[in-house]
């Protein structure tokens, strides 16, 4: 008798019990989020389907007759906010809000949620890492009382789901994606498997009801979304929250976003009584003094379009070990050593090699563009030669490893935001364009022309070669 053959109905199937991935066959290491020991047989495979044609909901129309009135943003509230996201929310659209713990992410998203709340536009705040009390004295501190504002404390997808049928806001708030879960699907909240089927159903709901959604995410150690990389790819907008915990400054940043542009930062200062935007944010990245400072040269950094004006500061000390010391915040450390070697090659700068080098930013700012590269040379040397630049004096260019100043982008912006806080001279590449009227620019090829505005009988030079006595 002639032994029965297994079907694909008998064949058991695994599953991946963190991300919920499915194969016929068991692995020790599941492929797509890479976890040990998590693939376990749970049933049989899942029979091949195929999908017939089914009845459409509406009708495909030619793309210059469909509405686009329906997707018109409307402001949070804050218009700093509104910067980043390229004019407002868009009825419909999920946003992701991403940052490290204690940057602000709560504080900022409780002021819109108030500030947005109105008769037309309720706004449902869902937090699920505090509870209601916590949230309210939060809202107390920094004035987001709104009676269009309703808060639940919830971490059951179907509860956050039965609250949209019973408060039917315009906006949605969860605090966070992480905390919720399905009781559906099996693994802890904050699991690839839970957070995909949260985000998805949220993203369902949103779309299905017009209603804007603003997703707080958590980060890895690394500074990652947690979570699946489809999370990302599943929602309109990513913003992500900067700044140092120490500092004032706050940063949103676009990282992705279908309803206009990912250059563009919104600037906020965080103080007690809550999060405020910040129109104009470079004075918290200047230091004001009455004579300049040797070690210290100003710059202007593009932020998506924005012109911030930006310090450089640079201290060297002689050093007491055999490997000295380099130091950078605010900085990328790698541009400061390519500058350290075109000082010391290029500019003839030798008194840099044996010594501590200090270098950093004021405020907190990060400047990783290569326009910075002339204002850290200068920097450097400036400390190097204990020689001060010249007073109201902005220094613009890359600087490459030959030495040569290179053109960036923005310059005439650069120097119209330098003109308007009132400094009068300016070092840039070649052919900046149109100068504000009143400001003495000076073009510069390389790092030799641009080390002539220090005083050259302070300047600390490499001894020269012995001439060849005949």
């Amino acid at each position: 008798m002639a032994a029965r053959t297994k079907t694909s109905k008998d064949r058991p199937s695994y599953r991946c019990t963190e991300c919920g991935w499915q194969t016929a066959k068991w692995l020790g290491r599941c492929p797509e989020c890479q976890a040990w020991g998590t693939v376990d047989e749970y049933g049989a495979a899942p029979a091949v389907r195929t999908t017939a044609p089914g009845r459409v909901t509406t009708s495909a129309l030619p793309i210059g007759q469909v509405d686009g009135r329906q997707a018109t943003a409307r402001s949070t509230g804050v218009p700093e906010l509104d910067r980043v996201l390229g004019g407002g929310l868009v009825p419909g659209a999920v946003v992701l809000v991403a940052g490290e713990p204690g940057v602000g992410k709560s504080t900022l998203l409780l002021d819109v949620a108030a500030k947005s709340a109105s008769d037309e536009h309720r706004t449902l705040y869902v937090t699920g890492e505090e509870s209601a009390s916590q949230v309210r004295l939060r809202a107390d501190r920094i004035h987001a009382i709104d009676d269009h504002l309703y808060l639940a404390a919830e971490t059951d997808l179907s509860a956050v789901l039965g609250h949209l049928d019973a408060v039917k806001p315009s906006l949605l708030i969860l605090d966070s994606v992480q905390t919720v879960a399905s009781p559906e699907i099996d693994g802890a909240p904050g699991g690839m498997a839970q957070v995909r089927e949260v985000a998805g159903a949220l993203i369902r709901a949103s779309k299905e009801r017009g209603m804007s959604t603003l997703l707080v995410g958590h980060v890895t150690k690394d500074g990652a979304i947690a979570g699946p990389r489809l999370l990302e790819h599943l929602v309109d907008v990513v913003l992500h929250f900067e700044g140092d915990r120490h500092a004032r400054l706050r940063l949103v940043r676009g990282v992705k976003n279908r309803y206009g542009t990912t250059d563009e930062v919104g600037c906020f200062e965080l103080h007690d009584e809550g999060i405020t935007g910040l129109a104009d944010p470079s004075g918290l990245f200047l230091t004001r003094r009455d004579e300049p400072v040797p070690g210290t040269c100003l710059t202007v950094t593009l932020e998506g379009r924005r012109p911030l004006v930006a310090e450089v500061q640079a201290l060297t000390v002689d050093s007491q070990i055999p490997s000295p010391r380099r130091t950078t915040s605010g900085l990328e450390t790698s541009r400061v050593s390519m500058m350290l070697a075109v000082l010391e090659q290029r500019g003839r700068i030798s008194a840099l090699g044996k010594r501590d080098i200090y270098s950093a930013t004021v405020g907190g700012v990060k400047l990783s563009e290569p326009a910075a590269d002339l204002a850290v040379a200068l920097a450097l040397a400036s400390a190097a030669s204990d020689t001060p630049l010249p007073k109201n004096l902005v220094a613009i260019g890359e600087v490459g490893l030959a030495g040569e100043v290179r053109r960036v982008t923005g310059v005439q912006r650069r120097l119209a935001e330098a003109h308007r806080l009132g400094f009068t001279h300016a070092l840039v590449p070649g052919d900046p364009g149109k100068v504000p009227a009143g400001m003495q620019v000076r073009e510069v090829a390389d790092i030799g022309d641009a080390l002539r505005v220090l005083p050259r009988s302070r300047r600390r030079e490499a001894p020269r070669e012995p001439e060849d006595r005949r």
